[in-house]
């Protein structure tokens, strides 16, 4: 057994990883933790997911636990702790395994069980995922000296580079995403199996891919993991469209070319821990640039008229390519085709601020303005929050406030004809612009039962002394209503 060892913080394995494994070692089963929590806890990291290989069969593994679940052909076993009001824990025990050939690229023909923990790390694919350890003894099995490849930051292969690539497709895409996600280099012989083997990604279903792709877009640095997909030649398997921006310069308002912008403007959404459905509209939001491109010997320079529509356009076809959720595809293509909603404050209305919001939902509208930031951002351009986007954003918040109207009041007149059985009339808006001003005053008497006996009072006056009190409502509303909107441009510091 060849053993290597780090320092791991034992208290970021739960208690029930370790009751796990200290059960089937009594049932006489050596059992240890693998994979990406022993790499991420060699880190210092808390791992998501908890993987157990073991010297136990899969009817052993259940024979050796109340609650579990086996509902696939490759040997894992769900281990299952419920917890009181929270989700239940699962912990997936694995026997060690050794795997027959891969003629597809994609799996194994087959897969047999073994009773020795190097038949299973062996079948891994890169040194720093093929470390097993014991947190019960501290005891770690490092066959391929994966310990010290973290500690270099290095990512290799287990084995012969080109026979774990061959394997599976997937996995020249897993080197890359995992360099982006941990930081990590890639090891001269593993970079060049993997740029001669980057055709494989060619066999692996859409799904597969999406789920990588997505682990790279929510890393810290995507923006060098795309690059690396690029340069290996992988880019071209996932989305194809990206690389028509590569040498497509823009006009003066912008640094960079298409590509560089937009990888700068995805770098941006995930500085600002942006979910992965702003991610993939930072990315997208100008990839109708090349195709709209046109040069304009009046302005001489590039125009890029309606990339936006074209851009939403193949932004849905690259998405359901990968075969996206329909909710995601929605919401990314609807934020490409309006982030272009930018216009000159001076002169747009709040008619088309709430036209815009129409277009986008409300749902959306304050990602399309995120988006707008990380599309500032992307063209190199120091203040992402100028004067005229504050000024978008306070009007943005006008329209989008609940507006100060009779409309608030609990009561209507409605009611007031109908419980309080006055006739339809002059006096009736008199009455409601008089209960507006004291609910203004004092909000808790905005109740029902308030209202009404108030109204009845009111119904009683004179019309020119409830005229009065009705002019006087309409002024308090006016008042208040300009008192909302200074403060809300003060919060954005505009005019």
């Amino acid at each position: 057994m060849t053993e290597s060892s780090a320092n791991i913080d034992v208290s970021l394995v739960p208690a029930e990883v370790v009751q796990t494994i200290q059960t089937l070692i009594n049932k006489g089963f050596e059992a240890f933790l693998v994979g990406g929590c022993v790499r991420d806890l060699i880190l210092g990291r808390t791992p998501k997911d908890w993987d157990i290989t073991t010297g136990a069969t899969p009817d052993e593994i259940i024979a050796s636990f109340g609650h579990t679940f086996y509902e696939n052909k490759f040997g894992t076993v769900g281990i299952v702790y419920e917890k009181e009001g929270v989700e239940d824990f699962v912990i997936e025990a694995t026997p060690y395994r050794t795997e027959g050939e891969y003629t597809d690229g994609r799996r194994p023909n087959s897969v047999s069980f073994s009773k020795n923990v190097h038949d299973d790390l062996i079948r891994r694919d890169f040194t720093m995922n093929a470390i097993a350890y014991n947190p019960v003894t501290g005891a770690f099995v490092d066959d391929h000296r994966g310990i010290k490849d973290i500690k270099d930051k290095v990512i290799r292969a287990v084995g012969d580079a080109t026979e774990r690539f061959l394997e599976d497709g997937l996995r020249v895409m897993r080197a890359v995403r995992f360099a982006s996600e941990l930081g990590f280099t890639i090891n001269n012989d593993t970079e060049k199996a993997l740029f001669d083997c980057r055709n494989m990604l060619g066999k692996i279903a859409k799904e597969r891919i999406r789920e990588e792709f997505n682990k790279l877009l929510m890393s810290d640095i995507p923006m060098a993991g795309i690059f690396m997909l690029q340069r290996y030649g992988l880019l071209t398997y996932i989305v194809p469209e990206l690389e028509e921006g590569l040498n497509t310069e823009q006009n003066q308002a912008h640094s960079y070319t298409v590509y560089e912008h937009l990888l700068r403007s995805l770098q941006c959404a995930a500085d600002k821990k942006y979910s992965l459905e702003m991610r993939l509209s930072a990315l997208f939001h100008d990839i109708g640039k090349p195709k709209s491109r046109r040069y304009s010997e009046e302005k001489r320079d590039y125009t890029f008229y309606g990339h936006e529509v074209i851009g939403a356009k193949m932004t849905e076809k690259i998405l359901k390519d990968l075969k996206y959720p329909t909710s995601t595809i929605e919401k990314v293509v609807k934020l490409v085709r309006w982030h272009m909603f930018f216009s000159d404050t001076a002169e747009i209305s709040l008619s088309a601020v709430r036209r815009m919001v129409v277009n986008v939902g409300k749902d959306n509208i304050w990602d399309l303005m995120n988006l707008r930031i990380c599309d500032r951002v992307g063209t190199g351009r120091p203040k992402e929050n100028p004067y005229r986007f504050r000024k978008y954003k306070a009007m943005l918040e006008q329209v989008l406030r609940d507006p100060i109207t009779v409309g608030m009041l609990k009561i209507d007149g409605n009611i007031l004809m109908k419980k309080l059985h006055m006739e339809p009339g002059p006096r009736i808006g008199m009455i409601l612009n008089a209960l507006l001003e004291e609910v203004l005053e004092n909000p808790t008497k905005n109740t029902g039962d308030y209202l009404e006996q108030r109204a009845k009072e009111l119904g009683e006056l004179d019309i020119h002394v409830l005229k009065k009190l009705g002019d006087s409502g309409k002024e308090a509303r006016e008042a208040k209503e300009k008192e909302v909107i200074s403060e809300i441009q003060e919060k954005y510091a505009v005019k």
